[in-house]
């Protein structure tokens, strides 16, 4: 077994000042939607790629990989939006086993109404903070991090792991 390499306290600084600054600027960005759409965070990130697909529906699974949702988180979350009327679920006509999500006009006119404060809130609290030289180092050195992740396992439309 190898020695843990412990963290020196540059290196301790680094990660806490990431994780505090992605929660406090996550609390910030879903306290203002919250306040100025009636939108959470969650509707927010289900609305928005039904907004930028084609006729505004996908299929469930894609959508929850799309926003690195398991089933479940997913399924609970659209029943809560369905209620409110902002998405509807339909059946896959190409495979009987898929669903499918669609955004109706209501979802659409919310996150319609919503986007502008929420890039404005994203600007002013994010990248208004960064130069622009900044911004492009930050985008290198996060896509190096990700790049090098290890991927998740995909998931069937069943919930099961495809080794099951």
């Amino acid at each position: 077994m190898t020695e843990t390499r412990w963290l020196d306290a540059r290196e301790a600084h680094l990660w806490q000042s990431y994780r505090d600054t992605y929660q406090e600027l996550s609390a910030t960005l879903e306290g203002r939607l919250i306040r100025n759409s009636g939108l959470s965070g969650a509707d927010y990130a289900l609305l928005h790629p039904l907004s930028s697909s084609e006729n505004g529906v996908l299929r469930t699974r894609d959508l929850g990989r799309s926003i690195g949702w398991e089933r479940s988180r997913l399924s609970h979350q659209v029943s809560r939006m369905e209620k409110r009327g902002l998405v509807v679920r339909e059946e896959c006509e190409s495979d009987a086993r898929g669903s499918m999500v669609r955004l109706t006009d209501a979802g659409r006119a919310a996150i319609e109404a919503a986007a502008p404060d929420h890039v404005d809130a994203v600007r002013s609290h994010f990248f208004e903070k960064l130069t622009r030289e900044e911004q492009e180092q930050l985008t290198k050195m996060l896509d190096r991090v990700l790049a090098d992740l290890p991927s998740r396992e995909p998931c069937r439309e069943d919930g099961a792991s495809p080794t099951t």
